[in-house]
């Protein structure tokens, strides 16, 4: 059987991944004595001035520190000695063609080490990670532009250390600039109200040198001073998502799966709406995500609000708007929960599934396509509560880019999933897949088919916003 990430890391302690170049190695444990070094070699002194590359990663040896770069140029010169300041940038970004916001998440340490050792050690390692020996797995410096998955990070520090806002060395390690983003939006997703921290020079022009920098489907909408200590993650106090699907996703199971005639009443849109009030609140949603246990604390997440607005049509289709603000989300949470309320509207499975789903046992959860989802807004009360009115400090309200904000979505969001949606047709082909479900399926009916019910402990891809 496979033994989960933790376990084998942590509890075997064999391999060690490590975030850039190694740590100073500790002293030697007694009884391994060192052994005579061969005619011809270095002494154990040249060792520290050695240095390899291996994948494009560089791996400094026992008590070797890296050498400080010399600054080329008069006006990263003179920037250096100014102070950094830590800001906030508020983001909109079209997701397609994109593998997410942030590259080599926790997803892809769980497909780096897998369930064997011999994976482990044998299955195919991202671009320019290093097993230096038994002891340590170095994982690798950022090179900008060179990952074959290209997030929408990249896009972002390329443009910080080309407008001259970030030193080169902090595009390559995003630590030393203090990087942290609100959610890791997934593949495809979009976002309209995306909030990264970091620290910066604070140059004139500096919004209009970074989207110089950055493609048209990719906008820096506003900045503003924070606490030295802010961290955009941790000091969020919740995210509202939205998703855009055609309304033909809640017609009945009996009509063509794609019918472009189909309007949504106001007897179905106030049943839609019905069920998806009843997210709010606290709720178990182990069922909508993967990787989870019941019995995991992680799983509970509370939900503030929500619901279903009016459709609109663009180019001849209808559409409409679930929005959801809660606390935090994990992996694919939204998409589920917007799947299994379109498959109870359209008759395919009991009303009484949505509770049930909350429960201990597992339930067949649909996920609805990624396309249509999209980060709204981050919000920080707490922040503004305390910072906000100190006269030092601006709340983190955003109410002034609010224009800029429908306008990005208008232009380059709602357009891009709108034609996707006519051209590759993702809501109408996932809907032909409902009626293979199987929504009365139990944990335990999957364990005589030879599933595997997820266990407590494996459940660790997404304690953040990761949808």
């Amino acid at each position: 059987m496979g033994l989960p990430l933790r376990a084998l890391l942590g509890a075997c302690r064999l391999w060690t991944l490590r975030l850039g170049p190694r740590a100073p190695c500790s002293p030697r444990m007694a009884g391994n004595a060192e052994l005579p070094s061969p005619a011809g070699s270095a002494r154990p002194q040249d060792r520290r001035s050695r240095s390899g590359r291996a994948g494009g990663v560089r791996v400094w040896e026992d008590g070797e520190h890296p050498a400080k770069k010399l600054k080329s140029g008069g006006d990263e010169e003179r920037r250096g000695k100014l102070p950094k300041r830590k800001v906030v940038l508020l983001m909109a970004y079209s997701g397609k063609g994109y593998h997410g916001m942030q590259e080599w998440g926790l997803a892809a340490l769980h497909r780096l080490v897998s369930n064997s050792w011999a994976q482990a050690i044998l299955l195919p390692r991202p671009p320019n990670v290093v097993m230096t020996g038994v002891s340590h797995c170095v994982w690798p410096q950022r090179n900008v532009g060179s990952s074959q998955f290209k997030t929408i990070e990249d896009d972002l520090v390329s443009a910080l250390v080309r407008s001259g806002c970030i030193p080169e060395n902090h595009g390559e390690d995003m630590r030393k600039m203090s990087f942290q983003r609100c959610a890791r939006t997934d593949k495809g997703v979009s976002a309209a109200g995306q909030v990264v921290s970091l620290k910066v020079w604070l140059i004139d022009g500096i919004l209009e040198k970074i989207n110089r920098h950055l493609p048209s489907h990719i906008r820096i909408l506003g900045l503003k001073r924070v606490t030295g200590g802010f961290n955009s993650k941790n000091k969020c106090d919740a995210r509202t998502y939205c998703y855009l699907l055609p309304t033909f996703a809640f017609a009945h199971k009996d009509r063509d799966v794609q019918d472009e005639t189909y309007r949504l009443s106001a007897e179905t849109l106030q049943q839609v709406n019905r069920l998806l009030a009843c997210y709010e609140g606290t709720h178990n949603f182990h069922n909508f995500t993967s990787q989870k246990g019941p019995q995991e604390p992680s799983a509970r997440r509370y939900i503030l609000e929500m619901y279903c607005e009016e459709p609109f049509v663009r180019e001849g289709l209808e559409f409409a708007v679930i929005r959801v603000k809660g606390q935090s989300f994990m992996m694919h949470q939204i998409r589920k929960m917007v799947g299994l309320v379109v498959a109870i509207v359209k008759g395919y499975a009991p009303e009484s599934l949505l509770e049930r789903s909350w429960g201990t046992e597992k339930v067949d959860v649909p996920k609805a396509p990624g396309l249509g989802l999209v980060l709204e807004r981050v919000h920080f009360e707490k922040y503004n509560q305390r910072f906000g009115n100190d006269g030092l400090h601006e709340p983190l309200d955003w109410a002034q880019e609010e224009g800029k904000v429908a306008a990005f979505k208008e232009e380059y969001i709602y357009p891009t999933i709108i034609g996707t949606e006519r051209n590759e047709r993702s809501m109408a082909q996932w809907l032909s897949t409902l009626p293979i479900h199987n929504f009365s399926a139990t944990a335990l009916a999957a364990a005589g088919t030879g599933g595997k019910a997820p266990s407590p402990l494996e459940g660790s891809e997404g304690d953040g916003d990761t949808d």
